[in-house]
């Protein structure tokens, strides 16, 4: 198990049925290391080592390990920014409006299909110790949860744009730019311009 523990190690808690295979490790241990609770199954093919050092973004971490397509947006994205209360119980992940449907048996995650235009736009990598993730920068993500305001609640939108304007860092251009790309503007503007 010592050298199991070591390939996921070196790969910051994350390794492939076919990496650990390449290792000389047989599925038998693999499956004997997730009955012993030493290894957790992501997704088929993917595992994570259970008492890794994980920070609080581990679960964006798997996501992106296992679909590097996957970008956290909407209500997970305004709680990574903290400019809302809320704390979403599922992850919420846009990919390309082309992407296969993927699941995984954990975290549980939401799937957005974005078309190409939005779902280039705006994307920042974050770094971290346990490795690293796609996030839309905040501006994007006010833009996002505006234009799926009758899904997820304008209420959500608001208290995020709120929040937002409120900070030192608010980039206004920059948000005035995201909406006019995302399509918002006009439902943005009269929010913006009271909250000014």
């Amino acid at each position: 198990m010592e050298k199991l523990k070591q390939i996921f190690e070196a790969n910051h808690g994350y390794a492939r049925m076919k990496e650990l295979k390449n290792q000389g490790i047989h599925t038998r241990k693999i499956a004997q290391a997730v009955e012993n609770r030493i290894v957790e199954k992501v997704k088929p093919g993917l595992y994570k080592l259970v008492d890794y050092p994980w920070d609080e973004n581990s679960s964006f971490i798997g996501i992106s390990q296992a679909k590097d397509s996957a970008v956290i947006c909407l209500t997970s994205a305004i709680a990574y920014y903290e400019l809302s209360t809320i704390n979403p119980s599922v992850i919420s992940v846009a990919v390309p409006m082309n992407t296969d449907k993927f699941k995984l048996e954990y975290p549980p995650i939401k799937v957005y299909y974005f078309s190409e235009s939005l779902y280039n736009l705006g994307i920042d990598e974050v770094q971290v110790v346990s490795g690293n993730f796609k996030i839309y920068n905040a501006e994007k993500t006010i833009c996002d949860l505006f234009r799926y305001r009758n899904k997820l609640g304008e209420d959500i939108a608001l208290e995020g744009l709120k929040n937002y304007l409120g900070k030192e860092s608010a980039n206004i251009n920059k948000l005035w730019d995201y909406a006019i790309r995302c399509k918002v503007k006009t439902i943005l503007h009269p929010y913006i311009k009271a909250m000014v």
